[in-house]
C-alpha cells in the first residue's frame, strides 16, 4: 500500500479528539482547518500540517490533489438494514391514505412483509441485491456501515442474514462493515396466535437462536425492537442479557413511536446506543445524559414516514448526552442511502449546528459501533478512511439538500468511491445561479 499525501483541499474537518463519543457542548467543534495537507502511511493517518512539510517527510508518496474540495473523515452510518428483498413501495402510498406503521402491520405489511419475502430468496439472490445498493451508499461518504439481520426471524434465516452480510463485509472492500443480529426485530405471526406461543419465541431466540448465532461468528452486536406491539422492556432486557452474556455488544431500537423506557433500558444494560428515541421521555434523556450509551438519531424514518415529531436532539445534548445521525437504510420506512440527507435534516429539523452534525454523522457513529478508537477522525493513528466533497465550504454540505457531492472515499488509505483524477471537483450545484 503506497503512501498518500492530501493536498489543496479548501477545508479539512478532522473531527480530531478524544477517542470516545462527544458528549453535549464537545460536539460543536469539529475541528475545520485550512491550509492543512494530511499524509496517510500504512492505511493510517501519519501526520497532519503544511503541505511543503508532509511531501519532505514522505518523498515517496503519492500525491492526491483535492482541488479545492473538502477532505472529512469517511461517514460512520451505525444503524442500517441493507439486506433485503424486495421494497415496500406499496406502503408509503397507504401512509398517504392515513394508514399508520402498527395498521400497515396488521395488515400484514410492514416488517412482516419483509419477512415473508426474504425467507423465499436464497443467499446468493440476497447478496446480489445488497452489492449495488452498498455502492450507492458508498458513493455519498460513507466508510463504515452497520447491517442489521432481522429479515429472516427463523434460526436458518436469520443465519443466512449474518451469512450474506458476512460476505458483503469480506468482499466489498469499499466499506467497513459492522455486523448485528437483530432477531428480535418483530413476533412472526405463526407465533402471535397466543402467549404461550410468544413465549416460546422469545425462549428460541434466548436458547436456540443465539448460541448458533455466537457459534457461527459473524455478529458482533445483538439489537432488540422494543416497542409497546413489539418485544416488551422485560423480553428485551432478558434477550439482551443472554446476548451480553454470549459476548455481544447490545443495542436498542427504542421509544420510536411511544415511550416505553427503552433508553433507560438501554443505560441499565450499558448498551452501545439506544437508536431511534424520537418518543422518549425527560428520563430517559436524563439517563442517555448520564451514561456512555450514544443515543442515535434517524431522522430519515420520521420524515419518510410523516410525523410532525422528531426526536429531542436538541434536548439530548443540552442535557449532555452523545449523539450520533444514522439513515435506517430499509425498505419500509426509511429507503435512502444518501447520509449527507441526514446532516440536513439534523441542522433544519432537529436544529443541531454543523459541528454537531458532523461529530454525530463520525465519531459518535464510530462510538456507536465501539469502533472510536479506529475510525472517524482525521488524526495521527486512526485508519485512514476518508471522504471527498466538490464543496468549498463543509457548511455547503447539509445546504445541497439531496446533492450527491462526494467524489472520492479511501477505506485505510485504498481507495473505493472513484476519484477522478483531472476533473473539475467545483462543478458542484454551488456555482448555480439561483432564480428564485
Amino acid at each position: 500500500m503506497s503512501d498518500l499525501i492530501f493536498v489543496n483541499a479548501a477545508q479539512v474537518v478532522t473531527c480530531a479528539g478524544p477517542a470516545r463519543a462527544r458528549k453535549g457542548k464537545e460536539m460543536r467543534d469539529a475541528g475545520i482547518l485550512k491550509n492543512t495537507a494530511v499524509a496517510v502511511s500504512n492505511g493510517r493517518i501519519a501526520m497532519i500540517g503544511a503541505a511543503s512539510d508532509l511531501e519532505h517527510a514522505y518523498s515517496n508518496a503519492e500525491v492526491v490533489d483535492c482541488r479545492g474540495g473538502v477532505l472529512t473523515p469517511g461517514l460512520v452510518d451505525s444503524h442500517t438494514h441493507a439486506v433485503f428483498g424486495k421494497p415496500r413501495f406499496e406502503e408509503h402510498e397507504l401512509r398517504a391514505e392515513g394508514a399508520d406503521y402498527m395498521e400497515i402491520a396488521k395488515r400484514g405489511g410492514g416488517i412482516h412483509a419483509s419477512v415473508r419475502d426474504f425467507r423465499e430468496r436464497s443467499e446468493d439472490e440476497l447478496y446480489n441485491l445488497a452489492v449495488p445498493r452498498l455502492r450507492e451508499l458508498a458513493s455519498y461518504g460513507t466508510t463504515t456501515l452497520e447491517i442489521k439481520s432481522g429479515y429472516g426471524l427463523t434460526i436458518d434465516d436469520e443465519l443466512k442474514a449474518l451469512r450474506v452480510i458476512g460476505r458483503l463485509a469480506e468482499r466489498q472492500q469499499q466499506l467497513r462493515i459492522v455486523p448485528t443480529w437483530l432477531g428480535a426485530h418483530e413476533i412472526p405471526h405463526e407465533y402471535r396466535t397466543s402467549e404461550e406461543r410468544r413465549r416460546e419465541y422469545v425462549d428460541l431466540l434466548i436458547n436456540e437462536m443465539l448460541p448458533k448465532v455466537v457459534e457461527q461468528g459473524i455478529a458482533r452486536f445483538a439489537d432488540v425492537f422494543c416497542e409497546p406491539g413489539v418485544f416488551t422492556i422485560d423480553e428485551t432486557r432478558s434477550i439482551l442479557e443472554a446476548a451480553r452474556k454470549a459476548g455481544l455488544g447490545v443495542k436498542l431500537h427504542a421509544d420510536e413511536l411511544k415511550p416505553c423506557g427503552g433508553a433507560e433500558l438501554a443505560v441499565s444494560l450499558h448498551a452501545a446506543s439506544a437508536d431511534h428515541l424520537a418518543a422518549i421521555s425527560h428520563a430517559g434523556i436524563e439517563a442517555l445524559a448520564r451514561s456512555d450509551t450514544v443515543a442515535t438519531l434517524l431522522p430519515g424514518t420520521m420524515l419518510f414516514l410523516g410525523k410532525s415529531k422528531q426526536a429531542p436532539a436538541r434536548s439530548l445534548i443540552d442535557a449532555g448526552a452523545a449523539v450520533a445521525l444514522a439513515t435506517d437504510f430499509n425498505p419500509g420506512t426509511s429507503p435512502t442511502v444518501n447520509f449527507p440527507l441526514m446532516l440536513t435534516l439534523g441542522v433544519s429539523q432537529l436544529r443541531m449546528s454543523l459541528g454537531e452534525s458532523l461529530i454525530a454523522a463520525t465519531v459518535n457513529g464510530a462510538a456507536a459501533l465501539k469502533l472510536a478508537g479506529e475510525v472517524g477522525q482525521i488524526a495521527p493513528g486512526f485508519a485512514a478512511d476518508l471522504a471527498l466533497f466538490a464543496i468549498a465550504d463543509v457548511r455547503e454540505l447539509p445546504y445541497w439538500y439531496g446533492a450527491r457531492l462526494c467524489v472520492g472515499t479511501w477505506k485505510a488509505g485504498a481507495p473505493c468511491h472513484p476519484y477522478e483524477t483531472g476533473s473539475n471537483l467545483l462543478s458542484s450545484p454551488r456555482e448555480v445561479v439561483p432564480t428564485g
